[in-house]
C-alpha cells in the first residue's frame, strides 16, 4: 500500500489551478443552492457531492479521450471537470426536466446526481468513443456500478490483446483506455464491490477505482460497515509486490489534500494505463458537509468534535489556504471567484428552473384556455367544467399531470356533448397524452433500425446431406460460425472455455479462438454479466453464460437495475446488446431445475426473454440477437442437448423472429399455449388426446418477451373456443402472464366457451428423485386429464369423466 508522499513536482498552471478552485466553488454553490430548492418544494429530493470537490478535481485531471466513468451520484464535481456537465444541465436534472436536450443524463429519468454520457445519436447509432470522455449511466442501488465497472475495464484488455479489435478505433485505441470507478466507503461492504475487486484483480484490468471515505454511511460509522474501520487496510493482501506480479496497486490520500490527490491520480493512472493494472485509491478524512440528503440532518448522528473537524478540514477550506501559503493566489483573487461562482450557480439555475417551466406553463395555459371556452358553450355541467378551470387556474407551480387530470374530469361531464370546444380539448388531450408517452414511457426497447423485431427472419435450409447429431452440436456450429464471422464475439462463464460449458456447446472453440474469445470465469455470476454489460457498452458483442437458471437469481438485482432499464433511462442515450445464455426449466433436483419465469418477467422489462424448445431454434435465436442492438436472455432447454436434431446448412445465417408464436400442430377443440421442454410434453398428450377424439391446437410461444405481438395465440382461439396456459413455473407465474396477455390483452374472452385454464408447476421445486419431475412438475397425463375435463364440462355425454 502506498501512501504517497510530496514530490512537489505538480505539473500544474497557476491558472490551471485557479480554474479548480473556480470548478470546486460553483460545484460546492451548487451544492448548496441545490438543497434549497427542494426545501423551496421546487425540487423533489437532493443528493449532493459537496465534500468530495478536491478529490473529483484531481481525479478527473488523469482522465483522457476514451475513458470510463462507472460511478455514483456524489461525482457532480468530476463531471463538471471533464465537462461532461453543465450547471444549468445539474439543476435541470433537480427538476426533473424531460428535455433531452436540457437534460442529457437521464431526460428526467432519474433523481439528481445520476449522471451518464449520451454515447449514441439520435437514431440509436454508436458515436466515436474515443473522441470523448464517457459516463456510464448511473443507477441508485449503492455497489450496482461495480459489475459494468468490471466490464468496461475489461473492454480495454481485449482491445488491446486481440489484434482482430485494433480495426475498432471508434471505441479504443488499442486499449489504452481507463475503466474509473467511485463509490462511498459505506458501500464497499456491497457483495457486488468484493466480487467487482476480485475479478479485476484476477483479469489485470485497467480499472482505477475510488473510495470517497467520509466515515458514514448515512448515520452508520465505519465501524459497523468495515472491519478495522479502513477498505485499504483489509484489501493489503490484494497489492502486488513487484511490477508484473499479478495484483493492485494500493494508494492512500487525504480528501482535503489538493497537491496530495493530483500526484497520487497522476501516479496510479500511468500504472493503470500503461501496464493494466487495476488500482485502489482510499480517499480518507473526506467531509459530507449537508450530510446524506434532503431527507435529514446529519447533525443527529455526528459528535459535535466530528462536526468541528469537518468544518476545519473541509477540501475547499483547505484548498484555499494552500493556495494561499503557497503564493498562488491572494485573498482578494479567491474572493473573486467564489463570488463569481455564487452568481455562475444563480444564473444557471434560473435558466434551468425557467427552461423547466416554459412547457408546462404553456401547456396549463392551454388547457385553462380550452376548459373555459368549454364551460362557456355548454349548458348542462358547465359549472362542474368551470369549477374545473377554476381549480387549475389556482395551481402555482404546475405539472404535467395537473392540466391533463383537470381534461379528463371535465371530459366526463360533457360525454353527450358534440360542441367544437369539446372537439378542441380532445385533440388537446390526446397530443397531451402521447407528448407525455414519449417523455415517460419511450425506449424501453430499441427504438433504432437495429431493434431486434426488426430483424428479417431467415428460416433454416437443410440439404440431404445436414447431420442429425446431438443437439448440443447444433449450438457448437452456430458458436463456431459466430466467432469466425465477427471478432467482437465473445464468450465467457464457469466452464465455458477449456471444457466448452458443462453441456459441450463451446466444445473445441478455445482452442480454435483462443482464450480471449472463448474464456473460463470464477463462479461470481453477479460481475459474468457485469463483464459483458460493460463490454456492450462498448462496442463488443459478449455472450455470458450463467451456468443454471437457478443461479440467475445472483444477477437478477444487476440484470434489473441495469441492462434492462439502460435504453430506458436514458431516453436512448446509451445502450449494451448483452446475450445472457443459461438453461433450465426441468432435470433433477432443486437447484437444477427451477423455472423461476415470473419473477424474470416482471423483473427484466427492457430485456427479451426467449424460451426456445429445442437448440435450433436458441441458434436461430442466438443469429437474431446478433444483428441487434439489444440485450436478450436466452433460456435453452436443460435436458435437450442429448436429444436429436439436424444442423441446418445455414446455421450462422437463419434467424428466428421474436414475439412470433409456432404453432407445433393444428387442432380444433382447444388451444394449448406452452415453451420449453414443457412443447415436449403438451405434444405428447396431444397425441394422447387424439386417440379420444380431443383435436388439441399446440401453440410455442418462443418468447415471453416480447409476446405474440400479433396476436395469432387469439386466432387459434377463435377457432377451438379453449385455451390452456401451460409451463413449468408456480402458479400465477408465466401462465398468469400469459393468461392475462391473451385473454384480456388480446381480448381472447370474446370467443371462449369454456373458462380459460392455466396447468403450472408445484408450487415447490423437484426433489433429487428420479420421480421428482413428473410428480412436481406438469407431464403428459396431467395436460391429457386437464383438456379432457375441459372438453368434459363442454360436453359431458361425449367426454364422460374418467373418475
Amino acid at each position: 500500500m502506498q501512501t504517497v508522499e510530496r514530490t512537489n513536482q505538480l505539473s500544474l498552471s497557476v491558472d490551471e489551478m485557479l480554474q479548480d478552485y473556480r470548478i470546486a466553488c460553483e460545484s460546492r454553490q451548487a451544492s448548496l443552492a441545490g438543497r434549497k430548492e427542494v426545501f423551496m418544494g421546487k425540487a423533489k429530493f437532493g443528493i449532493f457531492g459537496d465534500g468530495k470537490e478536491v478529490a473529483q478535481l484531481a481525479m478527473a485531471k488523469s482522465f483522457r479521450l476514451g475513458d470510463f466513468r462507472s460511478g455514483y451520484y456524489r461525482d457532480q464535481t468530476f463531471m463538471f471537470a471533464i465537462g461532461a456537465l453543465t450547471l444549468q444541465q445539474y439543476f435541470a436534472q433537480l427538476y426533473a426536466h424531460t428535455d433531452v436536450e436540457q437534460e442529457p443524463s437521464t431526460a428526467g429519468r432519474a433523481m439528481n446526481g445520476h449522471f451518464g454520457t449520451r454515447l449514441l445519436d439520435e437514431e440509436g447509432n454508436w458515436k466515436r468513443q474515443t473522441d470523448t470522455k464517457n459516463s456510464s449511466s448511473d443507477i441508485s442501488p449503492t455497489g450496482g456500478q461495480m459489475p459494468r465497472l468490471l466490464g468496461l475495464a475489461y473492454a480495454s484488455k481485449l482491445y488491446r490483446q486481440n489484434a482482430e479489435l485494433h480495426q475498432f478505433d471508434d471505441f479504443s485505441i488499442n486499449g489504452n483506455e481507463i475503466a474509473y470507478g467511485t463509490i462511498g466507503n459505506a458501500s464497499t461492504s456491497e457483495g457486488m464491490f468484493f466480487e467487482a475487486i476480485n475479478a479485476a484483480g484476477v483479469l489485470q484490468v485497467p480499472m482505477l477505482m475510488s473510495v470517497w471515505d467520509d466515515g458514514y454511511g448515512i448515520s452508520v460509522p465505519a465501524h459497523y460497515q468495515t472491519t478495522k474501520g479502513s477498505i485499504s487496510e483489509i484489501l493489503a493482501g490484494f497489492q502486488r509486490n513487484a511490477p508484473g506480479e499479478q495484483g493492485y496497486e494500493i494508494y492512500k490520500v487525504k480528501g482535503w489534500d489538493y497537491a496530495g490527490l493530483c500526484e497520487v491520480y497522476q501516479q496510479a493512472s500511468a500504472v493503470c494505463r500503461e501496464e493494466h493494472v487495476p488500482v485502489l485509491i482510499h480517499v480518507e478524512e473526506v467531509t459530507q458537509p449537508q450530510g446524506h440528503s434532503t431527507s435529514g440532518s446529519h447533525e443527529r448522528y455526528k459528535s459535535q468534535d466530528r462536526l468541528a473537524w469537518e468544518a476545519e478540514f473541509d477540501c475547499l477550506k483547505q484548498m484555499r489556504l494552500w493556495l494561499l501559503q503557497n503564493g498562488f493566489a491572494s485573498e482578494n483573487d479567491l474572493d473573486q471567484i467564489e463570488t463569481e461562482a455564487k452568481e455562475a450557480v444563480k444564473v444557471a439555475r434560473v435558466a434551468a428552473w425557467n427552461a423547466f417551466n416554459e412547457g408546462i406553463v404553456a401547456d396549463h395555459k392551454d388547457c385553462v384556455h380550452l376548459l373555459e371556452n368549454l364551460s362557456g358553450s355548454i349548458e348542462a355541467h358547465a359549472s362542474e367544467v368551470a369549477a374545473i378551470k377554476e381549480e387549475l387556474e389556482k395551481t402555482t407551480v404546475p405539472i404535467r399531470s395537473d392540466a391533463v387530470k383537470a381534461a379528463r374530469k371535465a371530459l366526463r361531464y360533457v360525454r353527450n356533448e358534440k360542441s367544437a370546444a369539446k372537439r378542441e380539448l380532445v385533440k388537446w388531450l390526446e397530443t397531451a397524452q402521447g407528448e407525455n408517452a414519449d417523455r415517460f414511457n419511450s425506449y424501453l426497447y430499441s427504438q433504432s433500425e437495429e431493434s431486434a423485431l426488426l430483424v428479417e427472419e431467415i428460416k433454416p435450409e437443410y440439404t440431404e446431406d445436414s447431420p442429425t447429431v446431438d443437439a448440443r452440436e447444433v449450438l457448437q456450429a452456430c458458436f463456431d460460425a459466430m466467432l469466425a464471422r465477427d471478432p467482437r464475439v465473445f464468450a465467457i462463464g464457469e466452464d465455458v472455455g477449456k471444457i466448452g460449458d458443462v453441456n459441450q456447446a463451446f466444445a473445441g472453440l478455445q482452442d480454435k479462438y483462443g482464450d480471449l474469445r472463448v474464456t473460463d470465469t470464477g463462479i461470481r455470476e453477479c460481475t459474468i454479466v457485469g463483464q459483458g454489460i460493460g463490454a456492450a457498452l462498448r462496442g463488443l458483442r459478449p455472450i455470458t453464460e450463467i451456468q443454471y437458471l437457478d443461479y440467475l437469481l445472483y444477477a437478477i438485482q444487476i440484470l434489473s437495475d441495469d441492462v434492462a432499464c439502460l435504453q430506458y433511462r436514458t431516453k436512448g442515450g446509451q445502450k449494451a446488446p448483452l446475450i445472457v445464455r443459461t438453461r433450465g426449466h426441468r432435470l433433477e433436483g432443486i437447484w437444477h431445475s427451477g423455472s423461476p419465469m415470473g419473477m424474470i418477467l416482471h423483473s427484466l422489462r427492457g430485456m427479451h426473454v426467449l424460451v426456445p424448445r429445442n437448440m435450433t431454434q436458441a441458434a436461430g435465436f442466438y443469429n437474431t440477437l446478433l444483428k441487434s442492438d439489444e440485450p436478450a436472455l436466452v433460456i435453452e432447454c436443460l435436458n435437450g442437448y442429448r436429444l436429436k436434431e439436424r444442423i441446418p446448412a445455414n446455421i450462422g445465417e437463419f434467424t428466428v423472429p421474436l414475439g412470433q408464436p409456432e404453432i407445433l400442430r393444428a387442432g380444433t377443440d382447444i388451444t394449448i399455449v406452452t415453451y420449453g421442454s414443457m412443447c415436449r410434453i403438451v405434444m405428447d398428450a396431444a397425441e394422447q388426446l387424439q386417440e379420444f377424439g380431443i383435436s388439441a391446437e399446440v401453440i410455442d410461444v418462443q418468447t415471453l418477451l416480447p409476446f405474440d405481438i400479433h396476436h395469432s395465440i387469439t386466432d387459434s382461439i377463435r377457432k377451438t373456443n379453449r385455451v390452456l396456459f401451460a409451463d413449468e413455473d408456480v402458479s400465477g407465474g408465466a401462465t398468469g402472464f400469459m393468461m392475462q396477455k391473451v385473454v384480456d390483452e388480446q381480448e381472447a374472452w370474446r370467443w371462449l366457451d369454456s373458462k380459460p385454464q392455466a396447468l403450472s408447476a408445484h408450487d415447490h421445486r423437484p426433489p433429487y428423485s428420479s420421480d421428482g419431475d413428473y410428480f412436481s412438475k406438469p407431464n403428459a397425463e396431467d395436460v391429457f386429464e386437464t383438456v379432457y375435463a375441459i372438453m368434459h364440462e363442454a360436453d359431458p355425454e361425449a367426454f364422460p369423466a374418467i373418475m
